[in-house]
């Protein structure tokens, strides 16, 4: 047939073309007898069974049943017809192609993804020639040049500019005979006939075998049209930003080499990363990180149940968003064997920043000192919670038990349980309760939370002060509110030394707080009428608080009043020791939460001491009710 490849040159081109070579460049292999295996770059599993033959030149995987030799594989794998299989790898192994006739087949025959990508070679080519020399391109070298990426650097990252001329691009490769189709299909003008990107400072995109297949380009100009400050390529037959990550191929012998992956955030932050040493670093193109991700380093990184697992960096901005950021991917963190760490420098920087102020081995040791994913997710949830309470450590823990039950391996669970409870504050018992009752889809109920709420701090959680009516149904705040009675009716028969052990913080509900604490402003005068008394209380709380102290000065007491008219002491002591009670107990927990929670053996040995002495004044105290 006319215009096909001659058969010799087919096998010529298998004969010079290593599978092994070949597969590696998107699957990491380990030798297992006379074959290599990995995990299956067709489908997803957990076990290695993809099998190569570099003797044989042909693979199979015994789990979706796909096998053949290398011009299969390229095939598969990049989605493209036989020819242009073919073309590639005869390319790559500097094969000359002959063709049926002698006729090779017109350009508009050739498959189409070769003709996208030469187009995006050519455009990568012509961008790069203009960064250097183009005077309209200076504010794109000061941009760089602000960032401490000198000409060199740009150049080794085939870094380019985008003319503001809207049709210079178009031109140049209308002259190489590509149709405007085919530039619409590459993604590289728009339907008015313009140039895509202008005026802009481009990153080229390439897929994990070194192809150009996209852009991104950066905004520099103040006046740019187009207000977005990054654009990327759009979606194209060969560009799919779900399954691209910037600096890949520049990556991958790294990350298969070290079974390790850096994920960072932006273009600059991959540049530093490898300029620092961290050479596993990649990026994703104007998207998050996400399940095709994840499958496409497995490949890499031969992330296997068992063994010793892969690690999986994850490195975002300090701020709230990065915070966010963190959590969605641990949403997807179980579909990795490996383990998750996240790195957050502790000022916020980005890697590109991190370079910039404290040399390469900052940012080694960003990536060096990462924590451990679910540490960063439980440390960024229980930043919600004021753990020094009760309420807050009940709340800390409905939030982080679920996430807890959703861990699949029993050890890995068991030892986050002891993790959690630790640094909550509470028993493991009773966190362990917790978690088996804990309903299933916590680890995406927390992300889901990060994603759609605004990050909350213990600072934050701290509402302003309320004074909605207290819940006399609840004993403790009954009793307060018994107290309060007292002191505002018959001040003289609550003695100052009863009250002074007293902090108004001891009181549960904020309204009686207002009270207690006015009352202790205003101070009790035994010269004071019992008008002036409760006026005197009343000017001293705020208006919200002010029905509240009427209430507390005509309420019946409900106990009998002795022959002057006033509460028996017992039962005034009593509420006194009641109060004081409840408000040690609740210091106790507080003590008790912190010494389970810190890791200091001196700071440990104060807080016991402190302990102590709570447990030996509530003794005290109970020691003389009679």
């Amino acid at each position: 047939m006319a215009g096909r490849i001659k058969s010799e040159d087919v096998e010529l081109v298998k004969e010079r073309s290593s599978i092994e070579d070949v597969v590696r460049e998107h699957v990491t292999l380990r030798r297992s007898g006379s074959n290599l295996v990995g995990l299956c770059p067709f489908h997803d599993e957990k076990t290695p069974s993809f099998s190569v033959n570099p003797t044989q030149g042909f693979y199979h995987c015994f789990g979706c049943g796909k096998g053949g030799d290398v011009i299969s594989f390229v095939q598969e794998v990049d989605h493209l017809s036989f020819a242009e299989a073919v073309e590639r790898l005869a390319g790559k192994a500097g094969v000359e192609l002959h063709y049926e006739d002698g006729v090779r087949p017109r350009e508009e025959s050739i498959g189409r993804r070769t003709r996208l990508l030469e187009a995006h070679r050519v455009a990568e080519e012509f961008y790069s020639s203009l960064l250097p020399e183009l005077p309209e391109a200076r504010t794109a070298r000061d941009y760089l040049r602000g960032r401490e990426f000198d000409s060199a650097i740009a150049g080794q990252f085939g870094l380019g500019y985008a003319p503001t001329d809207g049709h210079a691009l178009g031109n140049l490769l209308r002259d190489k005979g590509f149709s405007r189709d085919e530039l619409l299909a590459a993604g590289l003008i728009n339907r008015g006939g313009y140039d895509v990107f202008q005026g802009r400072l481009l990153w080229p995109i390439h897929d994990i075998t070194g192809d150009t297949v996209g852009f991104g380009a950066r905004r520099i100009f103040d006046g740019d049209p187009r207000p977005a400050k990054y654009l990327n390529t759009g979606e194209t037959a060969i560009y799919k930003k779900a399954r691209v990550l910037y600096g890949l191929d520049l990556a991958k012998k790294s990350i298969a080499d070290d079974r390790r992956a850096v994920i960072v955030e932006g273009y600059t932050d991959v540049m530093a990363a490898h300029l620092s040493g961290v050479t596993q670093a990649v990026a994703t193109c104007g998207t998050a990180f996400g399940v095709e991700h994840i499958k496409l380093l497995r490949r890499l990184l031969r992330d296997e149940r068992g063994g010793d697992p892969a690690r999986v960096v994850f490195t975002f901005d300090g701020d709230a968003a990065g915070q966010k950021a963190a959590l969605k991917a641990y949403d997807e963190d179980q579909r990795w064997a490996s383990q998750s760490y996240v790195a957050v420098a502790a000022d916020g920087q980005d890697p590109c920043e991190l370079r910039m102020s404290g040399g390469p081995e900052a940012v080694r040791a960003l990536v060096d000192g990462a924590t451990p994913m679910f540490e960063f997710v439980v440390q960024t949830t229980l930043a919600r919670f004021d753990l020094d309470s009760v309420s807050g450590r009940v709340a800390a823990t409905k939030a982080i038990a679920p996430i807890v039950a959703d861990i699949r391996d029993g050890l890995s669970r068991d030892e986050l349980i002891r993790e959690a409870s630790r640094r909550i504050g509470v028993g493991i018992d009773d966190f362990t309760q917790a978690v088996r009752r804990a309903p299933r889809g916590g680890i995406a109920e927390a992300a889901k939370q990060a994603r759609d709420q605004p990050q909350e701090t213990a600072q934050d959680a701290v509402p302003a002060p309320a004074y909605e009516p207290p819940n006399l149904r609840d004993p403790v705040v009954r009793a307060e509110h018994m107290l309060l009675q007292c002191v505002i009716q018959f001040p003289s028969a609550v003695p100052t030394q009863q009250l002074d052990p007293i902090d108004p913080a001891d009181l549960t509900a904020p309204a009686h707080r207002a009270v207690f604490e006015a009352a202790r402003t205003v101070g009790i005068d035994p010269g004071r009428s019992q008008g002036a008394w409760v006026s005197a209380v009343n000017e001293a709380v705020p208006q919200v608080v002010r029905p509240l102290v009427a209430q507390l000065a005509v309420e019946p007491l409900p106990t009998k009043l002795d022959s002057q008219g006033r509460p028996d002491w017992h039962y005034v002591r009593s509420l006194v020791i009641r109060v004081r009670e409840v408000a040690l107990r609740r210091q106790i927990s507080q003590v008790m939460s912190a010494l389970r929670r810190t890791e200091d053996p001196e700071q440990a040995r104060g807080i016991s001491a402190q302990l102590t002495t709570l447990q030996r004044t509530l003794a005290d105290l109970l020691a003389t009710v009679e």
